[in-house]
């Protein structure tokens, strides 16, 4: 292994670290120190990587921010956009699900994305995770499937809010209990169903 792959493997772990750490203890209750220790390495050789706590959570948060993305826009979700709205979902889901199984690190990245979004936390890494919007995706997929009968009335921005926050509460429990099987993804789609 080259010391650049070296370097990108240790800071690889540092964030992994911090990202646990930072779901099961809190942000503000995890100190620098823990992170070093738990990685392991010395702090001083830490603060060459991530020159704060600050800077390490917004890292964190862009890469979230960067998956998000990725899931919603990639290869996968292009080729399911012309699907009908209800199948898109509950393929995204199954998407989503299957990878967060293969990366378990995926369910702390909820859980931390929505703990950012917060008041209280840094502002850099709280108004980055404040831009991931899958709520104006999904309310427009939703009133598509609205005009194709496929979905219930309702206001669309509600019903996508309500179906982010199931799959939100889904991904904390999984997070928590790593034994815990996704869901149907169909079940959460139903919500949505005449």
């Amino acid at each position: 292994m080259t010391r650049k792959e070296q370097k990108e493997e240790r800071r690889k772990a540092i964030l992994m670290t911090a990202l646990t750490l930072f779901v099961e203890k809190g942000y503000y209750d995890t100190k620098i120190t823990d992170i070093a220790a738990a990685v392991p390495m010395s702090t001083g050789l830490m603060f060459h990587y991530f020159e704060s706590k600050e800077v390490l959570l917004a890292e964190l948060v862009k890469m979230g921010a960067e998956g998000t993305q990725a899931l919603s826009s990639g290869p996968a979700a292009q080729a399911m956009a012309s699907a009908p709205a209800d199948q898109y979902l509950k393929g995204f889901l199954q998407q989503m699900f299957s990878y967060a199984k293969e990366q378990p690190w995926v369910f702390n990245m909820f859980v931390l994305m929505g703990q950012v979004r917060r008041s209280g936390m840094p502002e850099e890494a709280r108004s980055l995770a404040a831009s991931v919007n899958s709520i104006d995706f999904t309310a427009a997929l939703i009133a598509r499937g609205q005009k194709d009968g496929i979905f219930r009335e309702g206001d669309p921005v509600l019903m996508a809010r309500c179906f982010w926050a199931s799959v939100q509460g889904i991904m904390e429990e999984m997070a928590m209990d790593k034994e815990m099987e996704a869901p149907d993804p169909e079940w959460l789609v139903a919500m949505l169903r005449k």
